[in-house]
């Protein structure tokens, strides 16, 4: 490299604003702004967590609400079916909210700026992504556990009719546990 001039790969030197023309200036200061159109996807996907973080919250109270009324008040509705599934769909909607907040974070993070506070704290934060792959990554572990916790709301409510279906059943918790396994092998050295 000549100097402090940063090249690109392709050995063209970056051009000053005074190398540019006027117009080349404005169009590659338009373009560049662009960039903050990725706010259209991060506010409502921070809006949309907040909205599900909150349904989450409420279910939960409501779960609470129920369980005080039935054991304290002796009330006439049983909680006993209920109960376990409601907890599981609360998760679902909380694993749901993680989703969308790392992904608002994560596309403002690599479009817009960095989060200096979220680096500051910790590198390894899961707000903290250094590529789309990585992003991609991170959701995808999430959305994995999402569709794992419903799969156990649905295991939840079945009844067996025959000792095949409870073999299916052992397949498929067998088949998840051999996923998680994989998937954790791959993500080692986080």
């Amino acid at each position: 490299m000549a100097g402090n001039t940063p090249e690109h790969q392709d050995n063209n030197p970056i051009k000053t604003p005074e190398q540019q023309h006027p117009w080349e200036r404005r169009t590659e200061r338009w373009l560049w702004n662009s960039r903050f159109l990725v706010m259209l996807a991060v506010v409502p996907s921070l809006l949309g967590s907040v909205c599900l973080f909150a349904v989450g919250t409420i279910d939960i109270f409501k779960v609470v609400a129920g369980t005080l009324s039935y054991y304290l008040f002796g009330s006439d509705a049983d909680i006993h079916d209920t109960l376990v599934p409601d907890i599981i769909v609360a998760v679902d909607i909380y694993l749901i909210a993680i989703v969308l907040l790392i992904f608002g974070l994560g596309v403002y993070r690599l479009f817009v700026s960095r989060i200096d506070i979220a680096e500051a704290s910790n590198r390894k934060h899961p707000f903290n992504v250094a590529s789309l792959d990585q992003l991609k990554d991170k959701i995808a572990r999430v959305v994995i556990l999402a569709v794992i916790i419903e799969f156990f709301r649905a295991v939840v409510d079945i009844r067996f009719a025959t000792p095949l279906d409870a073999i299916y059943l052992a397949l498929s918790v067998l088949a998840l546990a051999a996923a998680l396994y994989l998937m954790s092998l791959g993500h080692k050295d986080e």
